[in-house]
């Protein structure tokens, strides 16, 4: 199960769905118009289901600001159905909103993508306090999962020294695969196909399942 909880809907559309002709999407789930069976898009890829997003979902801040335990509104939705899948991935908005919020109370571990850029470590410091206080105060079984480095350009002495320095300031996991700029990554999207059917022999999709294989160890 991938779930998208950012208004922007750039998962959804990267599975190649029309995400602004959806009539029942997360965001009438989140305020009650419409049941998580109703939301799910069933193996939009072999056996992979999506609950999509679109820019609707950006009103749900608002709405929901006055709603009893709000925080935890996403997950009274996905704890029931849970148990039915291998892994549930919830995809984030880039910005420390109540709807991450949401996504941090109903998850059991965060997994922290960082690109190779300047402000790389200024963003992973907010990211791990709102962890940290999630975990205080909403959620205590959530979890750090790791760090991954995504857009990592070799020929750059920048994205040498953001691994560097990301690495030598912080305590979690960072994972020893590293996501390599690449340009059918890039394309991928556009077309509305994941990296692994797009083009599974390219450097982005090895360096993905590079990735899943490492995670899939951790846990197992």
């Amino acid at each position: 199960m991938v779930i998208d909880t950012d208004p922007q809907g750039n998962t959804t559309s990267g599975f190649g769905i029309e995400k602004n002709n959806i009539e029942c999407t997360i965001y009438e789930m989140m305020i009650g118009e419409c049941s998580v069976f109703d939301s799910i898009r069933k193996n939009i890829v072999e056996r992979v289901d999506i609950i999509p997003a679109n820019v609707d979902l950006a009103a749900a801040e608002i709405e929901l600001i006055d709603t009893e335990s709000k925080e935890y509104i996403l997950k009274k939705y996905i704890d029931p159905i849970k148990d039915e899948y291998d892994y549930v991935i919830i995809d984030c908005p880039p910005s420390l909103s109540m709807l991450t919020v949401n996504a941090m109370t109903t998850a059991d571990t965060v997994l922290v993508p960082i690109q190779c850029e300047y402000y790389a470590l200024e963003g992973l410091s907010q990211l791990v306090h709102t962890v940290n206080l999630v975990r205080e105060r909403l959620n205590p079984k959530l979890e750090m999962e790791g760090v991954v480095f995504t857009m990592f350009d070799s020929r750059t002495n920048l994205s040498l020294q953001v691994v560097e320095n990301v690495k030598s300031h912080i305590d979690e996991k960072v994972y020893k695969t590293i996501i390599p700029r690449n340009i059918r990554l890039a394309e991928a999207p556009s077309y509305g196909i994941p990296i692994n059917l797009y083009d599974s022999k390219s450097a982005g999709a090895e360096a993905y399942r590079l990735l899943a294989d490492e995670i899939i160890e951790r846990k197992f």
